[in-house]
């Protein structure tokens, strides 16, 4: 291969690889609509719910309060938790836009002594198609009851 044919193609190369490059970042006007015809959906506290300090055996129960901000309803498809010990219950109706709405999150701290983080997942017709909220704290192992045969042992 010749030398000018050489810098012909790291030439080309160059363009192809800049180029490239460029129109991954920008969006289309078709994407820019699409995007904007999504729901929204916005937290109205926070994404993270600190129970504090609890006793092993105690149930935490808290709403995570959202309003759709988007143009079209809201549909929350699925949510999941990282733990059996955390279920959430949601509204499987459509919330409308402007509409507040919450998902309820019940943690059984039942056999869960120590630090505690559940995620738990929320999925909906949303860019992106999901969000996490978590509730956190810690739990205190529940005192163990104290044999009868080390009770005697000790008199």
């Amino acid at each position: 291969m010749t030398f000018m044919k050489k810098i012909a193609l790291f030439a080309i190369l160059g363009f192809a690889v800049a180029f490239s490059g460029c129109s991954k970042n920008e969006k289309t006007g078709e994407e820019k609509q699409a995007n904007s015809k999504l729901p929204v959906f916005t937290l109205i506290d926070s994404t993270e719910y600190n129970f504090g300090t609890i006793q092993e055996g105690a149930i935490v129960e808290h709403e995570f309060k959202f309003r759709n901000d988007g143009e079209y309803p809201l549909i929350l498809n699925n949510i999941s938790s990282s733990c059996g010990c955390t279920t959430p219950e949601w509204p499987k109706d459509p919330i409308e836009p402007k509409q507040t709405s919450s998902i309820k999150v019940r943690f059984d701290s039942k056999h869960k002594a120590g630090p505690q983080v559940k995620t738990i997942t929320v999925y909906a017709n949303t860019e992106p198609a999901n969000i996490e909220i978590r509730l956190k704290g810690i739990v205190n192992a529940a005192p163990q009851p104290v044999a009868a045969d080390s009770v005697t042992a000790k008199k």
